[in-house]
Order: C-alpha cells, then structure tokens, then sequence
C-alpha cells in the first residue's frame, strides 16, 4: 500500500472550506471523502501526528462494505477484508465445557451483495482510506491539528474553530466552514464543546483485547466464538486475513493492571494452544466495554458521528460499521442541502433516524454481553439449561444477526412495511458489463421495478428531476437490458410482496409498492426533500 502524500507543502490550513471534520479516523476520513466527491471544500483536523498502526475493530459487516464500495475503495482494497462463509464462518455460544448452546447465521443472504461478516486489520482500512481523501479533489487531511473551541453565528449559517498544530505550540489558527462533523471519538472534544450529555445502558465490564498472528495452522469451529464461562468468559475471533483476536474478561479477583500484563495474555490464551511458540503477540490492551448514546447528534450546524455519538459492546462486531453509517446518512443529507437539491431541514432526521437505529443494536449487543459476562456458577447453569432448550426449537435455534430498520422520525414513506430497511444489491449485466449493482448502473437515488421501466410511469418533469438528484431507473424483470444474474431482485421483491421500491444513497428503502405507485414516491420524495411538486 503506498504513503498517503502530505496534505500541503506549507502545511497551512484554509482559512474557510465548506465542511471542517474533527477526527481523521475511518468514520472522518470517510465523510470527507463522501463530501469531497460531491465537489465540497473540506478540511480534517486530526491530533495525533500518525496514524495509529495497532488493530483495533476487526469486523465488518455487509452493509458497511456496500457504504466503502459507493465511496469506490472496493475496487483496489476487496482483499482487506476476509469474508465469514463456510462451515466454520458462523458465530456460536459455548459453555465452559465447550459445549455449542446457540448458534447465530452470519452465512445468511446479505442484501448488500457482500458477505455477511468479514475480518480485517484496522491499520490497513484506515491507510487505504487516508489514500483515498488525499485523492479525492476539495478534501485536505491536517495531521497534528488539535480542535480547541468553536462558536456558531446567530443566522446559523457559520461554524468558526480554532485549532492548534503540534509544530506551533500556543499559536491558534482559526478556520470558517458552513459546517462542522465531529467525528473525534468516544471522549469528544466536539460533544464536550458542545455541553452534549450521554445516556448509559448501565453495561459496563472490563476485558482483556488480545491481538496476535498465528505462525502455526489453527482450526477453529466458527468466525466468531463465545466462551460463556463463569470461570473465565472469552471471545475468539477472526479479525482479517492472517489474524486472530482473544478477549478475556476481567473477574472480580483480579485487577485491572494484572490483566493488563503481556503474562496474563500468554497464560489465558494457553488453553486454546497459543503459546509464544505458536504465535506473535501484536498488541494487548485492556478496554471497557459500554453501551452509551449522545443525547442530540447535532447543534445548529455541528454533528456528530461514529463514536463521538454512540458507543456499543463489540459482541455483535458492529461498532464501526454505525459509524460507517452515520458517514454515509450524514454527507449524502449535507451534499444535497449543499448543492440546494434538499432544503436544509432534511438534516432534522439524520439524528432520530441513526439515533433509533443504533439504540437498537446497542440494546442485542448489551443483551448477548449479559449472556457472556455471567459468573455467577449457578445462574451460568440456568442460562446454559434455557439456551440448550431454545436450540432444540426450529424457530429459535438458529438466530440472525441485527438488521434493525431505520428510527423515527426518519426520511422515509410509510407503504410496503420495507420503508427504513435495507434494499439489496445483486449482481447484474449491462450490456457487456457484469458486476454489482452499484457498479454497474450507480446511481445516488435508485428506482428499480420487477415488472417494467419505471420511466415509463413518470413524466418529463419528475423524470428529469429525479435525475438532477443522482437518481437511476432500472427494469430487473429479464424483459429489457438489465439481468438479475443471481435472481437477487426477483427474491427481494417476492419475499416483501411488491414490485418495485425507491432507495435512498445509504441503500435504505424509502418508499415500496406496486409498479403503479412509482409517481406517488416520486411526488413524496420531492416533498420530503423539500423541492416544489407540480
């Protein structure tokens, strides 16, 4: 992977962009990379001098690599991730015994066209994508810039923020921009600006994150395993290509600087066979795990993202990908608003929308912690008893993992019961072109129909206003030139009984119905956002 050039010759911030990003992380650098594409002036301010080279989250899911796929990185960096498939790619339960109590299908049929849960090395993420924002015209990342304060004009119309440089100590450089994204981590400087508070889950346990590369064959039964041992609870993962992961909770007998030691991580993961002899340590490092939320994720023209907003036990994997979330919902709302496609208010729902979203997640994720972090002997009993029992029963034995749909109030239509969820992405063929969807056809908006062009419901107008928004029509019925090569299509549209939906740029559906309706989500989506209807 090449070295991302320097942002500047001389260094120097601009003195006014459109868009400043406080936090050069994945969920930062994507935002930037969204809004320098739409053609916005935008700048990252990131304190720390180098990228952090350690692992970090190692889990990625299918919707996540969709948002990194519209950003166009899958292209040259597919191989960074590690796709959970086969007999040994689920995600399981175990007792101390070993024994499986529950099993949840991350082999399911993603809608995105990805694998459903992939591995990966953070440090290589976040160089492909600081690549990336260095390539992508308007977009400068200033490394070493610490985020100091920031006031807003009374019209609403002005974010200004001062920042320092670690080569200028005590010299304050201040920056104007028409908004402002903090994306700068669990302990926000933006959020605290800002007098932001957090509701807490009132989950809180310490755990012991173990990183190491395996130098002998290992053979595991599933992608991810949880080991709901009273004794001692673990995970064991696989977090990218040539990688694994260990995480010991912390027990009541031992301190958290014990756990901390290189010793204790040799001496837990000893019983699964790795040993110096097998494998390298790469990094150690005692986390807390929470489940906690921002109460607001914007003030007048400042917002929040990732986990500046919202913080999530990893048990589910799925802490950057709502980050990845929130950088896909919030520069598609602000390059709209931007090039005066929406009006300004269609930024009221990013919050609600994500806020609703990541509370659910939030809530399984905290859930299968209260499973796994049990010690008490007897209640892991009874736990063990109830969950042997649920995997006896059809309905129960086998779960899936969250897909929850979007929160209230969101940008959406009520219709079709699909509004606020995923819409898929299936391979096609375009002429001579075969490939996803997204590749393909593209577009921000998509209008995709099982029974015929959905052009040919619209007139003039609307048409060739849905095209000045980003918008693409496709016919997935086999009659005209696009193919649903793997049927994808045709089984979305059968399992959720309608025939053609209207997906918004983060893939979520806004409105589905019959071939009919198509004008009426035309016509409501140009209210939605804001522009005049005839």
């Amino acid at each position: 992977m090449t070295t991302p050039p320097a942002p500047h010759a001389d260094g120097a911030l601009r003195p006014a962009v459109d868009c400043i990003v406080v936090g050069g992380g994945p969920v930062g650098l994507l935002t930037a990379v969204f809004l320098g594409q739409a053609g916005l002036q935008v700048s990252v301010v990131e304190r720390w001098p180098e990228r952090y080279e350690l692992p970090r989250a190692c889990t990625i899911d299918h919707e996540a690599l969709r948002i990194l796929q519209a950003a166009g990185l899958m292209a040259d960096h597919a191989d960074l991730f590690e796709p959970s498939q086969g007999e040994r790619g689920g995600y399981e339960f175990r007792n101390g015994a070993g024994e499986l109590l529950q099993a949840i299908d991350w082999n399911r049929r993603a809608e995105s066209g990805w694998a459903n849960t992939n591995g990966f090395h953070q440090p290589e993420l976040e160089a492909a994508l600081e690549e990336l924002a260095h390539a992508t015209p308007g977009v400068t990342v200033h490394r070493g810039w610490t985020f100091q304060s920031l006031e807003q004009d009374d019209c609403n119309e002005q974010v200004f923020v001062q920042v320092t440089s670690t080569e200028r100590p005590g010299e304050i450089v201040r920056v104007r921009a028409r908004w402002l994204i903090g994306a700068d981590g669990a302990n926000s400087a933006v959020r605290s600006e800002l007098g932001i508070g957090v509701d807490d889950s009132g989950f809180e346990a310490d755990w012991l994150v173990v990183d190491y590369q395996p130098l002998a064959e290992e053979s595991w039964s599933a992608f991810v395993t949880q080991y709901c041992d009273p004794a001692q609870p673990a995970t064991a993962v696989n977090s990218g290509p040539g990688r694994r992961r260990f995480e010991f909770m912390r027990r009541a007998d031992m301190s958290v600087e014990e756990l901390g030691r290189e010793s204790t991580a040799w001496r837990l993961m000893e019983p699964w066979g790795v040993t110096p002899e097998t494998a390298r340590l790469e990094r150690h490092a005692v986390y807390t795990f929470r489940g906690r939320w921002a109460r607001t994720w914007r003030k007048q023209n400042v917002f929040l993202a990732g986990d500046a907003a919202h913080l999530m036990p990893p048990f589910l994997g799925q802490g950057l990908c709502a980050g990845l979330r929130d950088a896909r919902a919030l520069s598609w709302r602000l390059c709209m608003v931007h090039h005066g496609l929406a009006a300004p208010g269609v930024l009221d729902t990013y919050g609600p929308e994500r806020t609703g979203h990541v509370r659910k997640i939030i809530d399984e994720a905290v859930a299968a912690g209260r499973v796994i972090c049990e010690l008490d002997v007897d209640r892991a009993a009874a736990r063990d008893a109830e969950m042997r029992r649920r995997s006896l029963d059809p309905d129960t034995a086998t779960r899936e993992p969250p897909h929850p749909r979007l929160g209230k109030p969101s940008l959406t239509v009520d219709g079709a019961g699909t509004e606020g969820r995923l819409a898929p992405q299936g391979r096609v063929r375009l002429a001579d072109r075969i490939g996803l969807f997204d590749d393909v056809v593209g577009g921000e908006w998509q209008l995709i129909s099982r029974v015929a062009d959905p052009t040919e419901a619209l007139d003039d107008e609307d048409a060739s206003w849905f095209w000045q928004i980003g918008g693409v029509v496709a016919d997935v019925s086999g009659v005209r030139v696009i193919d649903d090569l793997d049927g994808t299509y045709k089984r979305w549209f059968a399992e959720n009984e309608c025939e053609a939906f209207l997906a918004r740029p983060d893939f979520y559906v806004f409105a589905a119905g019959r071939h009919r309706d198509i004008p009426r989500f035309v016509h409501l989506l140009r209210q939605a956002l804001g522009s005049p209807v005839r």
